[in-house]
C-alpha cells in the first residue's frame, strides 16, 4: 500500500504562503493531505483563499507554532507527517525521497539537509545542515545546541502516541524538546543528507526578533535533559 503524508503548515500572519502551498501541491509524491492551521492569524490570511478547495483549513485562537502543530497533527490522517513553515518551501522530490528513506530503513523520524534562502526565494548558503561522521558526535551535538531543522522533519504518525506532541508552554523550543524525547525514548531522529527544503531567513522571522528570549528557553531546554542525554552517552561508550 503507498504511504500517505500529511503537511502540516502552521500559518500566522505570513506573506510567503502562497510559496509554502504551491511547494507542496506541486510535489511529484502528491500528499494526502494539507492541513493549513491558522493560529489566529490578522493579516494575509486572504492568501490563502485561492487555496481552499484543496486544503484543509483549520482555525484556532493564537497559542504559537507547537499549538498549532499539536492541532494539525490531531487532525491528520496520513502515515507519515511533515512539518512545512509558512514561510519556507519543498523541493519537488522532498516527500518522495524522504518516505523512500523511512520505509526502506523502517524510521520513526527522520530530518534532512537544507538550503537557506532570502526574502525574494534566492538562495544564499546550499547544504546549511551539520552532518556527523558518527553517532555519538551527533547525540554529543544536542548537549549544545539544536542540530535539527524542523522543517526538514518527516514524521510516522505513531510516533506521537509513544513520544507525546510538542510542548506548548515552550515558544521557541518545542521542536529541541520533540528531539530530547524521542532520542531518550529510542527514535532518534535519522539524517538523509539531501537538501530537499528552502528555509528562508528574513527580517521578520522570530528566531531574529525574539533571539534573546529563545537563547534563554534553549538553556533551559538544554539543562532538562543534560543528565539523561549524558548518561545515554556515556552507556554507548562516549
Amino acid at each position: 500500500m503507498t504511504p500517505k503524508v500529511s503537511i502540516i503548515i502552521p500559518f500566522y500572519n505570513c506573506p510567503y504562503i502562497e510559496q509554502a502551498l504551491n511547494s507542496a501541491l506541486t510535489q511529484s509524491w502528491l500528499p494526502y493531505e494539507i492541513i493549513v492551521v491558522d493560529d489566529g492569524s490578522y493579516m494575509h490570511a486572504e492568501r490563502i483563499v485561492p487555496y481552499m478547495s484543496r486544503i484543509h483549513y483549520l482555525g484556532k485562537s493564537n497559542g504559537g507554532t507547537a499549538s498549532a502543530l499539536n492541532h494539525g497533527i490531531r487532525h491528520a490522517t496520513g502515515d507519515y507527517v511533515a512539518w512545512l513553515s509558512s514561510d519556507d518551501m519543498f523541493y519537488f522530490d522532498k516527500l518522495r525521497n524522504q518516505v523512500s528513506f523511512m520505509e526502506e530503513h523502517r524510521l520513526m523520524i527522520s530530518y534532512t539537509n537544507f538550503n537557506f534562502i532570502n526574502s525574494a526565494s534566492q538562495v544564499t548558503e546550499m547544504n546549511a545542515s551539520a552532518v556527523f561522521s558518527n553517532h555519538l558526535d551527533y547525540l554529543r551535538c544536542f548537549l549544545q545546541g539544536n542540530p535539527i531543522n524542523g522543517c526538514t522533519v518527516m514524521f510516522k504518525r505513531e510516533i506521537f502516541g509513544a513520544i507525546g506532541l510538542f510542548d506548548e508552554s515552550l515558544p521557541y523550543t518545542h521542536d529541541y524538546d520533540l528531539w530530547f524525547r524521542a532520542i531518550l525514548n529510542g527514535y532518534p531522529p535519522v539524517m538523509l543528507n539531501q537538501s530537499l527544503t528552502a528555509y528562508r531567513r528574513h527580517e521578520g522571522m522570530g528566531t531574529i526578533k525574539h533571539f534573546d528570549t529563545i537563547m534563554a528557553e534553549v538553556a533551559v531546554t538544554q539543562a532538562r535533559y543534560h543528565a539523561a542525554l549524558r548518561a545515554m552517552i556515556a552507556a554507548m561508550g562516549g
